[in-house]
């Protein structure tokens, strides 16, 4: 395969909103550089990126996919991200590995959520940015609001490099505002643009809007400013190297426009990308730590320094093997070699090596500094580990991922799904970091968590598709608690004489309740040998697995004290036995007098909603017996932090995207167990008692 010189190289992400035309973007270039001979269609088997039998079902991307083509000999490696909230996750990765960014921005929904959301997280990568407004071929097409919400929201002001010629379905052209040159397309063409005179129609916004532009570039730098303040003018060289200078320290957010779908002004975009978006080069270096002394380095292409690489996705195939895709940021990784797992700590046997065209594997016989690469069959590796070498052993910061709000209780069907779902789970927990499984130790119920309803259905059919087990679903079982708020004392005592040698222990304890999360305590009071050392674990563990199977509702105890403070024993028929039967029997007799009581686990969450829907959202929260901890106001969104009930809000994320139609997000994670209101406790535990008996 070609080798390209770090300058000649480019990594670029798309990135925006569910819905804005990210992947026809990317299959648009994919065909206008020759890759593909027809242009793809999301939701069919003719898309390069989408091709996984999920992403065609449900015709949009659930995947990161990369791909590379050649423009103006440069090598651009494209990778096309999810945007919607079920799958969101390859998209913090894919921000990590890139050098610049195109956000995509449908010209009729303007600036969505996860817009929002993902602009935030390349600020705190200082990557630089350009935005495509898609969709300008639609009669709902408007670009004046969206201009106005770039700079609300992003807090920037956008600059038109692009000026459309007509609206809606009379699209039929686009002026280039650096060089002021005329491009017409054919719809659905082969995407290049044919220069033409300028439209009469639009040659006074043409010279207007360059102006505006010119003068945006002069103020990037002071000595730009002062030539353009001289002359009027700036140079063809000087415009550009401030643009590209501008872009690059994010002072400039360049807007250009298009149709993907009918392939008007993809290639002005390719062109923008060459130009004004950095090479791995010129990308600023990425900060990595030595695990020898925990001193930070930086790493770089061109510089000379040792391999450095950090894995962003893994795709697992039951036939194929694990897929590792990688980006190197210094040195080189090579085929049939072995190079540091970091993370993991053992080295990794590097196979064969390969550059993705979509789901084609091209084999190459090294990954150089610069270039996103993939192998095959790593045992070791998972998404966020780093490679280095083995005598300069250097970590990247790991790459954090949306937590997963939405659990559920997996059942197998069979014995042989049974056997069959451990393996499968972790494959795809390798796959997918969102999604998180895990066995209840109270409850023995297998959970799978992540980022809601469908993320979790795709989860599903990939297990039944790719794995071949079926499970059964339900709502898990909330983790209840029993304790105790009141005091008493008590014997426990058990004697058993059957002709010969008999048992008997005797105990009394003190039962007494701890501060909330505090746990369980056993305290020896015994004094004068009252009971042998040697039984007193005994009775501690009697009252342990008391505790374990609870009193009330069968829900394990905590947050109880238990004194050991007398007793009396028998020299022949005392045993550990006995005295672990009585220590056990004492604590059940004695907790119905200490004023047993529910408790239930709560949850911090943070919920960020449009400002319009906040009073809808913190109704729904005291309706849930949610406690409202403050608000955090932005802009046009609110942070509600609150204290909910885990009871409450098993389903919030199908209840959070009904309120707010999907322009919601939420985290949550467990803060404390709380006692559960009188009037749901007496519920609570009928149905507990009910469900343990039918298991019995």
């Amino acid at each position: 395969m070609k080798q390209y010189k770090l300058q000649n190289i480019r990594n670029i992400g798309l990135v925006g909103h569910g819905g804005s035309g990210k992947t026809s973007l990317a299959e648009s270039v994919l065909y206008l550089t020759g890759v593909s001979d027809r242009l793809g269609k999301v939701g069919d088997s003719s898309s390069v990126m989408d091709y996984d039998p999920d992403e065609i079902k449900r015709g949009h991307s659930i995947n990161a996919s990369a791909a590379f083509c050649e423009f103006d000999s440069i090598k651009i490696n494209l990778l096309d991200t999810p945007g919607t909230n079920n799958f969101i996750a390859d998209t913090p990765a894919v921000i990590r590995v890139v050098d610049g960014l195109v956000f995509v921005i449908s010209a009729t929904e303007g600036v969505q959520f996860y817009t929002e959301k993902i602009w935030k997280w390349a600020d705190e990568l200082n990557l630089p940015r350009i935005i495509f407004l898609n969709k300008m071929d639609h009669e709902r097409a408007n670009t004046g609001p969206i201009l106005e919400a770039i700079k609300t929201k992003f807090k920037k002001t956008p600059i038109f490099i692009h000026l459309p010629q007509g609206a809606g379905e009379k699209l039929s052209g686009i002026v280039d505002l650096i060089e002021n040159k005329y491009f017409s397309y054919n719809k659905g063409g082969n995407g290049k643009g044919k220069e033409d005179d300028v439209p009469d129609d639009i040659t006074d916004e043409m010279e207007l809007s360059h102006a505006e532009l010119m003068e945006a570039v002069a103020e990037v730098d002071d000595e730009l400013i002062e030539k353009y303040l001289e002359s009027g003018e700036l140079s063809a060289e000087e415009f550009s190297g401030g643009l590209k200078e501008g872009i690059e320290k994010g002072q400039l957010i360049p807007v250009l426009c298009g149709s993907a779908a009918e392939n008007i002004g993809v290639d002005l975009l390719l062109q923008a990308i060459v130009k004004y978006l950095p090479s791995p080069e010129n990308r600023t270096p990425v900060t990595a730590t030595k695990v020898e002394d925990d001193t930070e380095v930086t790493r770089s292409a061109g510089s000379g320094g040792s391999t450095s690489a950090i894995v962003f996705k893994t795709i697992a195939d039951p036939y194929a093997g694990k897929l590792t895709l990688f980006r190197t940021f210094s040195g080189t990784i090579k085929g049939d070699s072995s190079i540091y797992n970091t993370s993991q700590g053992v080295s990794e046997r590097v196979g064969q090596l390969y550059m993705l065209q979509g789901k084609t594997q091209v084999p190459v016989s090294e990954v150089p500094e610069g270039e996103i690469g993939a192998v095959a069959k790593l045992k070791q590796a998972i998404t966020g580990d780093t490679f280095s070498d083995s005598d300069e052993k250097v970590k990247f910061s790991p790459i954090t991922f949306p937590l997963p709000v939405f659990s559920r209780a997996l059942i197998p069907k069979t014995r042989a799904d049974e056997e069959k779902i451990s393996h499968a789970l972790q494959r795809l927990t390798e796959e997918d970091p969102t999604l998180k499984v895990e066995r209840n130790s109270q409850t023995a119920e297998l959970l799978i968590s992540g980022l809601g309803q469908v993320h979790f259905d795709v989860t599903l059919e990939k297990l039944k598709a790719r794995f071949g087990v079926d499970v059964d679903v339900k709502e898990p079982q909330i983790p209840y608690r029993e304790t105790i708020k009141g005091t008493t004392k008590v014997q426990g005592k058990y004697k058993k004489q059957t002709g010969g040698k008999g048992q008997f222990g005797d105990t009394w304890i003190e039962i007494s309740p701890l501060k909330r999360g505090e746990g369980f305590v056993f305290e020896n009071k015994i004094v004068g040998g009252a009971i042998p050392k040697t039984y007193i674990p005994a009775v501690e563990k009697g009252i342990q697995e008391a505790m374990a199977n609870g009193i009330i509702a069968h829900f394990p105890m905590v947050d109880v004290k238990a004194s050991l403070y007398d007793g009396s024993y028998h020299n022949v028929d005392s045993s550990e036995m006995a005295f672990k039967i009585a220590g056990s029997l004492g604590f059940k007799k004695g907790i119905p007098d200490c004023k047993p009581i529910l408790i239930e686990p709560v949850m911090n969450m943070e919920i960020v909603v449009p400002n319009d829907q906040v009073g809808d959202v913190m109704g729904d929260l005291n309706a849930k017996r949610g406690k409202i901890q403050g608000i955090d106001p932005e802009e046009d969104i609110q942070t509600i932090r609150a204290l909910v009930p885990m009871a409450e809000v098993l389903n919030y994320a199908a209840d959070l995207t009904s309120m707010t139609g999907g322009r919601g997000m939420f985290v949550m994670e467990f803060d404390h167990y709380e006692d559960v209101p009188d009037h749901l406790m007496k519920k609570i535990v009928e149905a507990a008692n009910q469900n343990f008996e039918e298991k019995r």
